[in-house]
């Protein structure tokens, strides 16, 4: 069974304290007062602000994962899909609080849920999933689809031939119940044959940049081909990390190198990108105080700036307890809208929140009326998640 997230990041060196809820029951919420698309504009009330707009337009950026192998009409969830218009879910085979199956437990299961999901969205859905490969496979023989080689199996053989096969065997397991998303290919370059999180599970293709963008490329291009989009992940490089922490995030300020970009700048600049995830790292050399996933130094200023990537920035999960024991919930969502992140995920594995959605448009609002965050900050990363949308 693939790993789930909770055990990738504690292998990583993250602190994973967390509190369970366990009721499904959804607490009141507050439905946007249309079903416009989420870049649509929309009249402004007295003083020009639209709190309305706001929430809808942030609800678009929101990835959420929930508990469940079937949902139904007054399921939170799905009033979330429904009623505060999320732009998608993330699915997962094991609930890591309870150790429980989750999302997942065979292919006409999930398929139905995912249709249920879908049916119940006003727009396009992102419906995503972690499916790297090896032991980072949602889908996999415990629920009834078949094996895959991990990424470094892939990158043992280096032959384009073989990478396509497989990478065609994952895209054909995802296409067949729905999904539409995948964050993968991991890019990290394994230079540490030692990483817990990265090199000891078969993450990483490579220690050679050359052999990590052949094979992410050739993967990539079959996602393309059966319309399934991608996250080139950890930026800006996990590989180096040996999961020793002071900051209850993993620390690579000693280890990394700028080679570690290696792998995204090409895929960057050889237009073989759709979308970047960018990893709770802590690296000083980069940004002394905030972790990477936070931080407008190495968003907006080395993304963006030095790597020109113009396209959607993804978030990993939010709610890494890493991040928010020390910034806090709505903290975090600040700092990472400004930064320059664009699709925020909320995989409520950590803590398991159904109220999460509501929270996030609460501060939201709270913050655009403050005058932390703007419309023209909103505005843009609907615009870039809008490209990620099926």
């Amino acid at each position: 069974m693939g790993l789930s997230r909770r055990h990738l990041l504690t292998a990583a060196g993250l602190s994973m304290t967390a509190a369970a809820c366990g009721s499904t029951d959804e607490p009141t919420t507050t439905p946007s007062a249309t079903p416009a698309s989420p870049t649509s504009g929309a009249p402004a009330t007295t003083g020009g602000f639209d709190e309305a707009a706001v929430r809808r337009k942030v609800a678009s950026l929101l990835v959420v994962g929930f508990r469940g192998q079937t949902v139904g009409a007054n399921d939170w969830i799905v009033k979330a899909v429904r009623d505060q218009h999320i732009g998608g879910v993330i699915l997962f085979d094991t609930d890591q609080l309870t150790g429980r199956p989750r999302n997942i437990t065979s292919p006409t299961q999930v398929t139905k849920l995912v249709t249920t999901l879908r049916d119940a969205a006003p727009g396009p859905l992102i419906v995503s999933i972690d499916q790297e490969g090896g032991r980072i496979a949602r889908l996999n023989p415990d629920n009834g689809f078949p094996a895959s080689q991990s990424q470094a199996q892939v990158g043992a053989v280096n032959q384009a031939a073989h990478t396509t096969a497989w990478a065609q065997g994952m895209v054909r397991s995802m296409q067949s119940v729905g999904v539409t998303m995948n964050y993968a290919p991991v890019v990290d370059l394994a230079t540490n044959p030692n990483n817990p999180a990265i090199a000891k599970l078969g993450r990483s293709f490579s220690a050679d940049p050359d052999v990590v963008v052949g094979n992410a490329t050739e993967e990539i291009k079959v996602h393309r081909a059966g319309r399934i989009k991608t996250s080139i992940k950890h930026f800006p490089g996990f590989g180096s990390a040996t999961g020793n922490t002071d900051f209850d995030v993993v620390d690579v300020t000693g280890t990394w190198k700028r080679s570690d970009l290696i792998p995204f700048q090409r895929l960057i600049s050889s237009g073989m990108t759709d979308s970047v995830l960018v990893a709770h790292l802590l690296n000083r050399q980069l940004d002394p105080d905030k972790p990477m996933s936070l931080s407008r130094k190495v968003v907006t200023d080395l993304l963006r700036g030095e790597l020109g990537w113009a396209g959607p920035v993804v978030s990993d999960d939010m709610q890494a307890t890493g991040i928010t024991d020390k910034y806090g919930t709505d903290e975090a969502f600040t700092l990472a809208v400004q930064a320059g992140v664009d699709l925020l995920v909320y995989a409520n594995q950590q803590v398991y929140d159904p109220a999460i959605v509501t929270k996030i448009l609460d501060v939201a609002v709270n913050r655009v009326k403050r005058g932390d965050l703007t419309m023209a900050q909103i505005d843009a990363a609907v615009a870039r998640v809008d490209q990620l949308r099926p």
